[in-house]
């Protein structure tokens, strides 16, 4: 019998090993699950001995209940419900139809491939439906996938394991007692979802309720009625009706989140801590409670159930639930690749050898050994592959294009002009009206509404879009609405363009560790050379020849004022530049240059046009300049001495 000494000896030596894992896998940026099951199964009694996880006896199955309701809460607190919103459909049919698919397709893999005997083989099926998001969080986090895409898998993840733990006890009942009637599984499922939705939803509105109301609480004090009032609800729901609990806590942080509670932010950062704990703790206990040899048995059929699931089932799966959606052929390929299974298909897994032994059952120890198969085959081949995919298939937010510009001055809507001739979408925001019409003359998407409508920006796409730039004539503002969107949407460039006189360019955190860049430009005197037709937009390559000497010829037109860079083509992809860049031998910069004497053609086409300009061809800049000329002479597209030739 275990001493309370050898139970507590267990728990250190399981926290030390999980955060150890975590430490190693943020150093070198790879998912933790891959060293919380590596270290878990080598510091087992089927190697090291030094975790015995036996030890804990049914103390196992209690902290496996309280940590998953606590990881599947904090997966509901960190979704977005208008993000949701976005891909409802798909992500509907993931979570119905695409389940069935699983519980299916992973069964008759399973009894074909596996050859075990049906029953114990659709037990496997519904084990697998689950993803979960304690693997899927942490692995977008390092993927930065398109944030639709990874919307769909986070929810997905998040809203599957209550449904797939739920539909396992299910069939599980149906295992143990025979009963296959189609009306008792769906009665069953439904039955349990309800309850759970009910009362964690009830429950999440009665605790957001109370804690805008209660002033009086201290921080942590706050934090803590959160995590014994999920508890509770857990707890609570379990009584009602078994295995419902999951949903309730789901539930609770889905409306927690809703409601907009004072402190969210603080409220995340705890719970997200706690969730990275509890998956530390939990992952390296059922990995060191694992018999390797069991796995061995399993035999090459189980590899092959294993594969069948992950290349036949899931895009199967991914197929028929986004067929009617917005989705691109990328996208879904994605979507069909990555889906590792994670802490509840293990947990659960666990539970039910237990269950099915002690009832006399066998196959047992067998279906754990193959959930746990398709935990270590999921997460090593699809977490490691997840990266090297989504820059394959140029769905990283870094590949992300398009441009939303606030501001409809001349330089913003010839910024959007230049994005929109290179096929990339634009939408623009500004409260002018007249601007805005001078916006849609040139068949730009215009909003007159101001950039903080958070719904505006939904609509406009913002979530899926490559940049984001506030460009008006108020740096204030521009920084608000940047910080702003960088903090909602998490666009993978913001660009806040400040006025000359304000602080220098610097690198503000947006909240969730994201950047905006601040860039200094004299945006109102640039607005006025467009305006007075006292600039031409031209068009050079730096070349590699002489690259240094063209480099800073080009830097010192910018700094003395004459030269404005808009915009920069490098491998194919357009950014704003808008000040002084990184410069590559090989960029393509398109830029203004000021012409305080308009050429007499620009006068008897009309005068001013309003920085509607044609693009001219520029050769490149000559190597032969000398690198510095005095600042006080101004840059004239006729003088050679600007280092710049007439288009």
């Amino acid at each position: 019998m275990a001493t309370p000494f050898d139970i507590t000896l267990q728990i250190v030596l399981a926290v030390l090993a999980g955060i150890t894992a975590q430490v190693v896998a943020e150093y070198l940026r790879l998912p933790s699950i891959i060293f919380l099951l590596s270290l878990g199964v080598g510091l087992g009694p089927d190697v090291l001995g030094v975790i015995e996880p036996k030890v804990l006896g049914s103390g196992l199955e209690v902290i496996v209940s309280l940590c998953v309701a606590l990881i599947l809460f904090e997966g509901g607190l960190n979704l977005e419900l208008k993000e949701l919103g976005q891909v409802s459909g798909s992500l509907r049919n993931l979570i119905t139809i695409g389940t069935f698919i699983t519980l299916l397709g992973g069964g008759m893999a399973a009894h074909w491939f596996g050859e075990f005997p049906w029953p114990l083989a659709f037990l496997y099926g519904s084990l697998v439906v689950v993803t979960g998001p304690t693997v899927i969080t942490p692995l977008l986090r390092q993927v930065q996938v398109e944030r639709k895409v990874a919307t769909l898998l986070e929810g997905e993840g998040v809203l599957i394991d209550p449904v797939g733990a739920i539909l396992a006890v299910v069939v599980l009942d149906i295992l143990l007692n025979g009963d296959t009637d189609v009306g008792f599984i769906v009665g069953g499922l439904a039955q349990r979802l309800s309850i759970g939705a009910m009362i964690g939803g009830l429950g999440g509105a009665l605790l957001g309720q109370f804690l805008k109301r209660a002033d009086f609480l201290s921080e942590e004090l706050r934090n803590l009625v959160v995590l014994a009032s999920v508890w509770g609800l857990f707890g609570f729901a379990q009584s009602v009706r078994s295995e419902s609990g999951l949903m309730a806590t789901v539930t609770a942080g889905l409306v927690l989140r809703a409601l907009s509670v004072p402190d969210e932010r603080l409220l995340l950062r705890f719970k997200g801590q706690l969730t990275v704990f509890s998956v530390s703790v939990l992952f390296i206990l059922l990995a060191a409670d694992l018999s390797i040899a069991s796995v061995f048995a399993l035999g090459i059929g189980s590899v092959f159930t294993v594969l069948a699931l992950m290349l036949l089932v899931r895009p199967l799966n991914i197929y028929a639930c986004t067929l009617n959606s917005d989705l691109n052929w990328r996208q879904k390929l994605f979507l069909s690749w990555i889906a590792p299974r994670g802490i509840v298909s293990a947990s659960v897994a666990s539970l039910f050898a237990i269950l099915l032994t002690e009832r006399g059952v066998n196959g047992g120890d067998s279906i754990k050994a193959l959930v746990f198969l398709t935990i270590i085959m999921t997460v090593f081949i699809q977490g490691l592959t997840a990266r090297s995919v989504a820059k394959f298939l140029g769905i990283t937010q870094a590949d992300a294009t398009g441009v939303v510009i606030v501001g409809c001055n001349p330089i913003g809507r010839l910024v959007g002009r230049l994005f929109s001739q290179h096929g990339e979408s634009v939408v623009m925001f500004d409260t002018d009206e007249a601007a805005c019409e001078l916006a849609r003359q040139d068949g730009l998407q215009v909003y007159l509404s101001s950039a903080l409508d958070a719904e505006l920006l939904d609509e406009a796409g913002l979530s899926s879009i490559g940049t984001f730039l506030a460009l008006t004539t108020n740096g204030e503002v521009n920084s608000v609405v940047a910080e702003r969107a960088a903090e909602e949407f998490q666009p993978p460039r913001v660009l806040a363009i400040l006025p000359r006189s304000d602080a220098e360019p610097e690198l503000k955190p947006n909240g969730k560790g994201g950047k905006v860049t601040s860039t200094p430009l004299a945006i109102k005197i640039w607005n006025t050379y467009l305006n007075d037709d006292a600039a031409e937009m031209n068009i050079t390559q730096l070349q590699a020849e002489d690259f240094e000497k063209q480099r800073d010829r080009l830097d010192q037109l910018i700094a003395i004022g004459d030269l404005l860079p808009i915009t920069l083509q490098r491998n194919g992809k357009l950014d704003v530049v808008l000040g002084p860049g990184t410069w590559q031998p090989g960029d393509t910069v398109t830029y203004l240059m000021h012409d305080p004497t308009p050429q007499l053609l620009k006068r008897l086409s009309g005068g001013k046009r309003t920085g509607r300009l044609v693009t001219g061809t520029l050769p490149p800049l000559p190597a032969s300049e000398p690198a510095s000329e005095p600042a006080s002479e101004p840059a004239d597209q006729d003088n050679p001495s600007s280092g710049l030739q007439p288009s």
